[in-house]
């Protein structure tokens, strides 16, 4: 699973319904592209994706319910307040059996480009776990200084075995201080450290590891050069930090799903608030900056996976935590809205090459049953696990099992 997060709150209208035959104050800036799927139109930034329409599906009543900056299709009540990868691993362990590789990661441009910002937790914390425990919560590379080299083993063996003696010397009196859960935790996140290096994975979050042919095929950094961005907008180093890095992350996120990892999250900082006002650029300028480098990404993972034969088995997710008004403001953007969200989805075993509900004729409120956040956390678990399986498992916390009961989007899963 790779959920790719659209931080600041993407405009359905510019990105999947473009609303043409609308007045010019509610259709698309940018215009539309015919997709190779019939009657499936994508705003006009998206030339290399329609190409990959039957890849992909496309839902245009999707909503996230409020127009708040934050990350609630990632965290939110239906998640248990935890990152929704920690519900998976939560299910599946928290590390691969087999190689000890974390079931649960976040990647932000620290994790492919040390100079990028840290990542935005002003409007929700991506390694929330609520409940959980924070056994549970995603591992983040290139947060906090743990870049890929901090996961090499830089010991001799002898030495970690020593040091694993240690711990289970210590495990014998933990028992008079764990009052609070506190040290079993602390004991899990070293159990995954240890598994995590011996089992040999580093690997994967090394991008030197992998085909130069296959990393420029990826790279979204000579699309929009940082000489080419408008330093007026306050937001430039967002735009630079997003056309740097979100072509690798997505290669990135591919290479640890291959390596064993069940939940990726991706995002690229707060770069999709589309206000034109100090911060954000225009429509038309700011889809260059952000729209450009996403159709570049995510048609080069779409043509990655197909040909690596893993379309069926990774589900990509890409959303945000809102869409935009439907009609332009006097500025030349769109503000916040929660009626209408984007939302693609390709691959994981789900019918693809469909478009799933409609939008009324501005692209403001959904014209058929509405999708929400509950439908897309029931479609992703449904996806990965037996839900109903999973409801009869010891121990599994009772809100994880209710979402056997969930409905899932209709028409995606046959």
């Amino acid at each position: 699973m790779i959920f790719l997060f659209l931080h600041g709150g993407p405009t359905q209208i510019e990105t999947f319904d473009p609303k043409m035959s609308a007045p010019v104050e509610y259709r698309s800036a940018t215009g539309e592209v015919q997709t190779k799927v019939p009657g499936m139109t994508f705003g006009g930034t998206f030339e290399r994706l329609a190409r990959h329409a039957d890849k992909v599906s496309i839902v245009r009543s999707y909503r996230t319910g409020n127009g708040n900056h934050d990350i609630k299709p990632i965290v939110h009540a239906d998640t248990m307040n935890a990152n929704l990868g920690s519900l998976y691993s939560r299910i599946a362990g928290v590390n691969n059996p087999v190689n000890g590789m974390p079931t649960n990661v976040a990647l932000f441009p620290r994790a492919v480009d040390k100079d990028t910002q840290e990542a935005n937790m002003r409007f929700g914390k991506f390694n929330a776990t609520g409940s959980l425990g924070t056994a549970y919560a995603p591992f983040m590379p290139g947060e906090g200084g743990e870049l890929q080299s901090d996961m090499k083993l830089k010991m001799p063996m002898e030495r970690l075995h020593d040091r694993r003696a240690l711990l289970r010397s210590l495990d014998r009196v933990k028992y008079a201080f764990d009052t609070s859960g506190l040290l079993e935790d602390l004991d899990r996140l070293q159990q995954q450290a240890f598994e995590t290096i011996l089992g040999g994975v580093a690997d994967a979050f090394d991008l030197s590891k992998e085909d130069p042919r296959v990393v420029a095929r990826y790279d979204t950094a000579p699309l929009v050069r940082p000489e080419n961005i408008s330093k007026k907008w306050n937001n430039y180093k967002n735009y630079c930090d997003n056309s740097k890095t979100l072509g690798k992350l997505l290669l990135l996120a591919r290479r640890l799903c291959e390596a064993g990892c069940g939940f990726v999250t991706v995002t690229t900082n707060f770069v999709w608030d589309m206000h034109a006002d100090k911060n954000n650029a225009t429509l038309t300028e700011g889809m260059n900056y952000m729209g450009l480098p996403l159709d570049h990404a995510l048609s080069a993972f779409l043509e990655d996976v197909h040909a690596r034969g893993l379309s069926d088995k990774i589900l990509l997710v890409v959303t945000g935590e809102m869409g935009r008004t439907p009609r332009i403001n006097k500025k030349g953007g769109r503000d916040h809205w929660g009626n209408i969200t984007p939302l693609l989805l390709a691959g994981g075993g789900l019918e693809m090459g469909k478009v799933i509900g409609r939008s009324t004729r501005n692209g403001g409120e959904p014209a058929t049953e509405p999708i929400t956040i509950r439908h897309l956390i029931s479609t992703i678990m449904h996806t990965f696990f037996d839900m109903g399986q999973v409801r009869v498992q010891r121990g599994i916390p009772k809100k994880i099992a209710e979402i056997s009961e969930w409905e899932p989007i209709p028409g995606l899963m046959g």
